[in-house]
């Protein structure tokens, strides 16, 4: 994949998903600028402190920032063992926020990536609703929304969705923007730190209905690999997209083989 000399920001690079993409991006011939709350062992050339769920906190870690970026590659996350309001806050809210905080320092032609989640596959059923979240204008009152509408499911599983609707609908929106592109990965069940947290809010015996199915889950680098690419020059007529990343558990439940996952 090609990925030689660009300039990539990429958040959640301290473990699981995010260390691997860096690292896979690193090994490409780019340089990573790091976004995390702690600090990450790949060779990054800049790291700079976050906390997502604090938009202040994202605003002083982009002023440190110098420059513009090739690509923007939201990974960082957090499960639905969180508060709701900070799984909100974290997985959606501060993912936006540092977008478009980003949109005007990314390069003609630069990407952005949204690591979304199967998790978020309802999200059909709840379009309307959706829309009115990224209605929203700011993180403040994309927070109030939150507070102010108890969603069906559970906190993750809605975050996710809007991140996958985000991404869907900001396709023409960045495309306009010195022609940049926004995509998303959904990844299913991967084999991360976090992953015990996972089995808690979803259920243990739902993933490893997952497992059984597969014969195992996702190893962090399995959901790296598509990241890059959609990072890199070789996915440039690849817009306002989801690519999914789950061994195949999606299209098996939607096609009637397996049953949906209560999740």
């Amino acid at each position: 994949m090609d990925v030689r000399d660009l300039r990539c920001l990429v958040t959640g690079t301290a473990s699981g998903i995010g260390d691997a993409v860096a690292r896979r991006l690193i090994d490409g011939g780019a340089s990573v600028v790091s976004l995390d709350r702690n600090k990450p062992t790949a060779d990054v050339t800049e790291h700079v402190e976050v906390d997502l769920a604090d938009p202040s906190s994202i605003d002083s870690a982009l002023e440190q920032i110098d420059g513009t970026v090739d690509a923007v590659v939201n990974v960082a996350g957090v499960p639905g063992t969180a508060p709701p309001e900070t799984v909100f806050a974290v997985n959606f809210l501060g993912m936006r926020h540092l977008t478009e905080s980003m949109f005007e320092r990314i390069n003609p032609g630069g990407a952005i990536v949204v690591v979304s989640s199967t998790a978020g596959f309802q999200w059909p059923a709840r379009l309307d609703t959706h829309k009115e979240v990224i209605a929203t204008e700011s993180f403040e009152e994309g927070a109030a929304w939150f507070r102010d509408h108890p969603q069906q499911g559970n906190a993750y599983n809605f975050s996710k969705e809007a991140a996958t609707v985000y991404t869907l609908a900001m396709g023409g929106a960045v495309r306009e923007m010195g022609d940049l592109r926004i995509n998303a990965v959904l990844p299913g069940p991967v084999e991360t730190p976090i992953l015990s947290d996972f089995e808690e809010s979803m259920g243990k015996e739902t993933l490893e209905g997952v497992r059984a199915f597969l014969g195992r889950h996702a190893e962090a680098e399995d959901i790296a690999l598509p990241i890059v690419f959609l990072a890199g020059r070789e996915s440039r007529w690849v817009n306002g997209a989801t690519l999914v990343a789950d061994g195949g558990i999606t299209g098996a439940v939607s096609a009637g083989l397996v049953p949906a996952p209560e999740i």
